[in-house]
């Protein structure tokens, strides 16, 4: 399900960031080491995440805290010289950075990764097949499509509100494919929902401020686009952009004279943000929102097609971490890099429009 959720515009030092402290959160004082780029809060919050979800101690998540940005760089740096020959990658559950290759390509590419760190892990299908995969599925509202590179599968997560004669089509589609193609089926559905409260409000609803933003000596807060498009004047600025459905970004201009580059946690403390990247599967990630607060999981899916009922949006990053309505258009990140923004939920996953396509779009910076 899709939900709004925009981080909160606080006054002062947090203006315009998002997130409220999680209850369980580990304290600072817990944790073996401090690791880079990370505030006290959200490395409690995302190690307390990791413990839970993978079973391991303190100490170890730390670790794979410490060790995650040169994981993902040497991931995509390998990916990147790959090309075509690689069918995906992601990080497993110890952190390591994983590419999968197809048979023709698997002889060449140990030599090319070699010393990187950077696994090999030989898989059926290339990314071309997969991708053919997904555009043999019809499109189906109340369903998501995602590419799992830890299966080498095109997954397509079908909910109850879903209409059952056209998710007999697409079953019947997804069975003709074979084993590329895996169907899964959630409860409830996938929605999108402004909620009326406090955060960033206009026009009787809420949403949560996303990541401050410039260009040209101006401030801006890059938000969800079904916010910015079914809300002209916010309480911290207009709506001055927004691109839904297709993508779910869009844009505040910020008049409130105060525009950090941090993230509100919620509870007196902030999370600096110093740079923007792209998602890995795998990877450890926290969001802020104005309707859960801080919150963390981990990364599932890239390149996700959540079929709204108001239209496709495509590319979007799933996670495990908790969102709800209001909290669209909150932050999606990991330690002091900039990842999302909050587009919706569904299924007990999370999904989010990638920040540096919204960057690109509107030719703005992070502050």
């Amino acid at each position: 399900m899709k939900r709004l959720t925009k981080t909160t515009v606080a006054a002062g030092a947090c203006a315009l960031a998002f997130g409220a402290l999680a209850p369980a959160m580990a304290s600072a004082a817990s944790t073996p080491a401090e690791v880079e780029g990370y505030s006290a809060d959200v490395q409690a919050a995302a190690v307390s995440a990791l413990v839970e979800e993978r079973g391991i101690d303190e100490a170890e998540a730390t670790a794979l805290l410490g060790s995650q940005d040169a994981a993902v760089a040497a991931l995509d740096a390998a990916l990147q010289q790959l090309g075509d020959r690689a069918a995906g990658g992601y990080l497993d559950a110890s952190g390591k950075p994983v590419v999968n290759v197809v048979s023709d390509a698997a002889a060449e590419v140990p030599s090319l990764v070699d010393g990187t760190g950077v696994a090999t892990k030989l898989v059926e299908h290339s990314t071309a097949e997969l991708e053919a995969a997904r555009a043999a599925l019809p499109t189906v509202v109340g369903t998501a499509v995602a590419t799992d590179p830890t299966t080498n599968q095109v997954v397509v997560t079908v909910a109850d509100e879903a209409n059952d004669a056209e998710v007999a089509e697409l079953t019947a589609a997804a069975q003709r494919l074979g084993d590329t193609v895996r169907v899964d089926h959630v409860a409830g559905g996938f929605d999108t929902a402004i909620y009326g409260g406090e955060a960033i409000t206009g026009g009787g609803s809420r949403c949560s401020a996303g990541f401050n933003v410039n260009s040209g000596g101006q401030n801006y807060i890059v938000d969800a686009g079904h916010c910015t498009g079914a809300v002209s004047q916010w309480n911290v600025g207009p709506s001055v952009g927004a691109s839904f459905p297709g993508d779910d970004y869009g844009l505040i201009r910020n008049d409130t004279g105060s525009a950090p580059g941090a993230v509100s946690l919620y509870n007196g403390s902030t999370q600096a943000i110093s740079s923007a990247g792209n998602a890995s599967v795998g990877q450890s990630i926290c969001k802020s929102g104005s309707t859960t607060g801080l919150t963390c999981g981990t990364v599932q899916a890239t390149n996700v097609t959540v079929n709204y009922a108001e239209g496709a949006v495509h590319q979007l990053v799933q996670t495990s971490a908790s969102v709800n309505s209001g909290d669209s258009g909150g932050a999606l990140f990991a330690g002091s890099t900039a990842l999302g923004i909050t587009s919706g939920m569904g299924g007990g996953s999370s999904f989010f429009q990638p920040v540096t396509e919204a960057l690109s779009a509107y030719g703005v910076q992070l502050n």
